[in-house]
C-alpha cells in the first residue's frame, strides 16, 4: 500500500510537474494567443484598410478606365477632325495660292492701268496746256477784235456824225439858198 501511495504519490507530482509544466504552458499559449489575437486584429484591421483601399483603388481604376475611353475617343475624333483640318488645309493652301495668283495678276493688271492712266493723264495735261494756250491765243484775238468792232463801231459813229453833218449842211445849204432867194426876192419887190 505505501508502494502504491509512493506511486501515486510519484505519479501525482508527476501529474503536478506535468501539470505546472501544462500550466506553464497553457499561459504561454494564452499569452501566444493573445499576442496572435492583437496581430490578427491588427492584420484584420490592416485588411480592412488595404480593402478599402483596394476597393477605392479599383473605383478611381474604372473611373481612370472611363476617363481613358473617353480620351480615346476624343483622340480619335481629334485624329478624324485633324484628317479633315487637314484635307481642308489643303485645299484652302490650294485656295490660297490661287488667290494669290490671281491678286498678283490684277496687280499686275493695275500696275498696267496706272501706268495707262499715268500715260493718260499726261497727254490730257498736254492737251489741257495745248488747250490753255490756244485760249490765250483766241481770248487776244477775241480782245483784238472787240477792240477793232469799238474802232469800227466809232467810226460808224463818226461817220454818222459826218453824214448827219453833211446833210445838215445840205439842208443849211438849201434853207441858204432859201433865204438868199427869198432875200432877192424880197429886194426884187
Amino acid at each position: 500500500m505505501q508502494e502504491e501511495l509512493d506511486a501515486v504519490a510519484q505519479e501525482c507530482g508527476r501529474k503536478d510537474d506535468e501539470n505546472r509544466s501544462l500550466t506553464s504552458r497553457l499561459k504561454e499559449v494564452e499569452d501566444e494567443r493573445g499576442r496572435l489575437q492583437r496581430t490578427a486584429n491588427l492584420q484584420q484591421s490592416q485588411t480592412e484598410k488595404y480593402k478599402a483601399m483596394s476597393e477605392e483603388a479599383n473605383r478611381k481604376s474604372d473611373g481612370l478606365q472611363q476617363r481613358l475611353s473617353m480620351l480615346e475617343k476624343d483622340l480619335e475624333n481629334l485624329k478624324r477632325a485633324q484628317k479633315q483640318a487637314s484635307a481642308s488645309q489643303g485645299t484652302m493652301e490650294v485656295r490660297l495660292n490661287r488667290a494669290l495668283e490671281e491678286a498678283e495678276r490684277y496687280k499686275t493688271e493695275l500696275n498696267k492701268l496706272k501706268q495707262s492712266n499715268k500715260d493718260i493723264v499726261n497727254q490730257e495735261h498736254k492737251k489741257l496746256e495745248e488747250l490753255k494756250v490756244e485760249n490765250k491765243k483766241l481770248e487776244k484775238q477775241k480782245e483784238e477784235l472787240m477792240a477793232g468792232f469799238k474802232k469800227q463801231l466809232k467810226l460808224i459813229d463818226i461817220l454818222k456824225r459826218q453824214k448827219m453833218h453833211i446833210e445838215s449842211a445840205k439842208m443849211l445849204s438849201f434853207t441858204e439858198e432859201e433865204f438868199m432867194k427869198a432875200l432877192e426876192w424880197g429886194n426884187s419887190a
